[in-house]
């Protein structure tokens, strides 16, 4: 085996000296070493990594789609079968209290599993133990446009394409962040029609799709 400067030998890449061209030529040495992979998983400083402000987020949406996970969450009996199904109500930006489903965006680096685990702490808190699905197909999706009527879902903000999920939640649920309640309907029962429509902007579609596709 010859030297690391031989050419057959086996380079040693920490130890290289850069061209004056390279892109990192400048960086200072070691500059990166402490970095760990859990870093490019949670961010570092305090924020997950793809964290951005207001201003960066607006002009995103004016530009590009956006990846959400949507979640219909659900209480199921000791045979499995959806029991009832849950909702959000929270104060929307003009003050009104809305009801809405468990969304939000996927981060970057971040796995659509833990997307989904993210965003139902965010929502129903650390104890509502969510069943994650085994596999990650979506029952469905859902294209969100700013513009009404190009599609069944509409959202003023964005262009975003949500991916939809039934997740089983066992746990206590304690109204986190911008939450103001969590409530539960039975699928079957007389309220469940009026808990559908007041979901606004396609949420209630997502709501009858879910129920279909659990057989309700």
């Amino acid at each position: 085996m010859g030297h690391a400067g031989d050419n057959g030998g086996m380079q040693v890449l920490n130890d290289e000296v850069p061209d004056d061209d390279d892109f990192d030529a400048n960086r200072r040495r070691g500059e990166f070493d402490g970095i760990t992979p859990e870093d490019f998983v949670r961010g570092s400083h305090g924020n997950p990594p793809g964290w951005l402000s207001r201003e960066d987020i607006d002009r995103i949406r004016r530009q590009l789609p956006i990846i959400y996970v949507q979640i219909v969450p659900v209480r199921t009996d000791e045979l499995g079968r959806v029991s009832q199904v849950g909702s959000l109500l929270h104060v929307g930006d003009d003050g009104a209290v809305e009801r809405t489903l468990i969304a939000g965006r996927v981060l970057y680096h971040e796995t659509l599993r833990e997307a989904i685990a993210r965003n139902i702490a965010k929502d129903l808190g650390d104890i509502a133990i969510p069943e994650l699905p085994v596999g990650l197909q979506p029952f469905n999706v859902a294209e969100f446009f700013p513009t009404p009527g190009v599609s069944p879902y509409y959202d003023p903000r964005q262009h975003a394409v949500a991916l939809c999920y039934v997740v089983p939640i066992p746990g206590d649920c304690k109204p986190q962040d911008e939450t103001l309640d969590v409530e539960w309907c039975d699928p079957e029962g007389e309220r469940s029609e009026v808990f559908i429509q007041q979901m606004a902007n396609g949420q209630g579609d997502i709501v009858r799709r879910a129920l279909a596709w659990v057989g309700r």
